[in-house]
């Protein structure tokens, strides 16, 4: 469902997919060929939640922009079940399944978040960095695999997205 909350209206670009399964409401943007699938929530009902393109929310997705703006950059994988509360998500990067990202945390570009890990509030993940944990730890620079690694998923959901727009009704 995708719906306006009084001035507030979701303004989603014609290549992007939004599963008829998601709900989206408020000043939300979603870029171009960006994909929010079934179970998702995207809630923008005090600040705005922005999302770039080529960028994939998976299914039961929390992004909540309830103590900021959310600015998620392009190519960004939020895996299945995570929980954003994040002020901002640089480009190319990975978010692990059920990760947790803390209010106002911020995670620049060319990052991975693992699977199960929880981002403190205010923790800043600095670029080309994998953090891991509850809470979670920067461990190392990622490397050129698992850079290609983020790349590859983005454009693996650009394309699914694309597939499942050909069989709307």
């Amino acid at each position: 469902m995708i719906r306006e909350l009084g001035e507030k209206k979701p303004k989603i670009a014609e290549s992007a997919f939004v599963s008829e399964a998601a709900y989206v409401v408020g000043d939300v943007e979603i870029g171009e060929n960006s994909s929010i699938w079934p179970g998702a929530v995207l809630r923008a009902d005090r600040f705005r939640i922005q999302i770039g393109s080529n960028s994939n929310i998976q299914d039961n997705c929390v992004v909540h922009a309830g103590f900021s703006d959310v600015i998620i950059g392009s190519h960004v994988t939020i895996a299945h079940g995570s929980m954003i509360h994040c002020a901002r998500i640089g480009n190319h990067v990975l978010i692990g399944m059920h990760a947790v990202l803390g209010n106002q945390s911020d995670i620049e570009g060319f990052c991975m978040i693992g699977a199960y890990s929880m981002i403190k509030d205010y923790f800043k993940v600095p670029t080309r960095s994998l953090a891991i944990g509850i809470p979670a730890k920067i461990v190392r620079a990622l490397n050129e695999r698992e850079l290609e690694r983020i790349s590859n998923g983005s454009h693996f959901y650009v394309e699914l997205a694309k597939e499942f727009k050909k069989y709307r009704r």
